[in-house]
């Protein structure tokens, strides 16, 4: 694997890539629909196929690691990428990029929300982009199988683990028996050469739940004010493993149930406010704060869901370049990378049955295939045409 520091040390160069960073993340933010799969395929198009600011090997290190830690996974995929980049300021500013266009639209929605009474209607927009992030996901996935199903093993171990998700085995466990399988698999045919430091593959996560453990007791009963606002969400954050899918479960049992401050009817809206809109899944968090405490609260609960990624991130990142040094733990590695792809093919395949609903989003989809295999079109100008074909053809959003 190529080495992981390779941060510029001039100042005018790392200026011009936190530049480069900010403007691309910026775009993403505002233009990246379909949920943390769609996003990661977006952003594989842009860093590794576009741009080759990492190998698709490496991309792959990161995005295994990332389902290992807590958090918005699409998130902490550009808060990786950001690092890679430029360090600890790139860090920064691509998740601070990623997350605040569709923040701030999200906010705008919250208000219209509180003021009128109802959403926009944005079924017009997404029916034309839907088929177009589907098609961009599969040509990613081809891409990314190709490098991490590279053996026999690792290709059983996906097929395994496709099968243990569509069987209703919580991703976590899946992730975790891929990594025991490979490991394991290893010390099989060479235990004499097996070193015992796989254990560390799985220290982001005793971090994460020792952290998360503090951060419950801490939101506990807690009344309502912008303080423990912060604190829910930011214990939101630092345990809720997998994706934004699986938020609402997360946000009814505190906000409805435990602390009665949002109705069934308001946490639905802002889940598919969340959904529908740009960017991260977990934005949801904004219109929450909107609707309990206006634009403050907005920010607050905002920084407190987003925090703990950027965390887990700093503190997981320089983890990999000793993980792959290791040839037990980057066996577990590799096995945690083709169940982590395996976990992407599932969810895609779920959203493909919202996203292909008839002749004209097929169609749609299959032309946005072939324009981005065979002419290799930038992701953002597909959004953009199918956002307008989905105006044309559904009607005005």
């Amino acid at each position: 694997m190529a080495q992981l520091s390779n941060i510029p040390s001039a100042p005018e160069h790392r200026a011009q890539r936190l530049f480069e960073i900010a403007r691309l993340f910026l775009r993403l933010g505002a233009t990246a629909f379909g949920g943390p799969a769609a996003h990661i395929a977006l952003l594989e198009h842009e860093v590794v196929q576009r741009r080759a600011w990492m190998t698709r090997a490496e991309f792959l290190d990161y995005l295994g690691i990332t389902n290992l830690i807590p958090g918005p996974n699409s998130t902490e995929m550009a808060i990786h990428v950001g690092r890679r980049r430029a360090g600890l300021a790139g860090l920064v500013v691509a998740g601070a990029s990623f997350i605040a266009p569709a923040s701030v639209l999200v906010c705008v929605l919250a208000w219209a929300y509180v003021t009128y009474g109802a959403l926009p209607q944005l079924q017009g927009l997404l029916y034309g982009i839907k088929p177009v992030v589907m098609a961009i996901v599969a040509h990613v996935l081809w891409g990314l199988s190709r490098t991490a199903l590279k053996s026999v093993a690792t290709v059983a171990v996906g097929a395994g683990s496709i099968a243990a998700l569509i069987l209703g085995v919580h991703e976590l466990v899946v992730l975790a028996g891929a990594a025991a399988v490979m490991a394991i698999g290893l010390q099989s045919s060479d235990r004499d050469r097996a070193q015992p430091s796989v254990s560390s593959s799985t220290m982001p996560v005793g971090w994460a739940t020792t952290g998360a453990a503090t951060f419950a007791t801490a939101s506990a009963a807690a009344p309502f004010g912008l303080l423990p606002l912060f604190v829910v969400f930011l214990k939101i954050g630092s345990v809720l493993f997998g994706s934004g899918y699986v938020l609402l479960a997360f946000l009814r049992a505190d906000l409805v149930e435990r602390l009665g401050w949002l109705t069934e009817r308001q946490l639905l809206d802002a889940t598919a406010v969340g959904l529908v809109t740009p960017g991260p899944v977990f934005t949801a968090a904004t219109f929450v704060g909107y609707l309990l405490g206006g634009v403050a609260g907005a920010a607050v609960a905002t920084a407190g869901i987003f925090l703990p990624a950027f965390v887990f991130v700093a503190i997981s990142a320089p983890l990999l370049p000793r993980l792959r040094q290791s040839r037990l733990a980057s066996a577990a590695l590799d096995g945690v990378n083709a169940a982590s792809l395996a976990l992407m093919a599932v969810v895609s395949v779920q959203l493909a049955r919202t996203a292909l609903v008839d002749v004209a989003t097929v169609v749609l989809g299959g032309l946005s295939l072939i324009a981005v295999v065979r002419w290799r079109m930038n992701s953002a100008w597909l959004i953009a045409a199918g956002a307008l074909a989905g105006v044309l053809l559904h009607g005005r959003p």
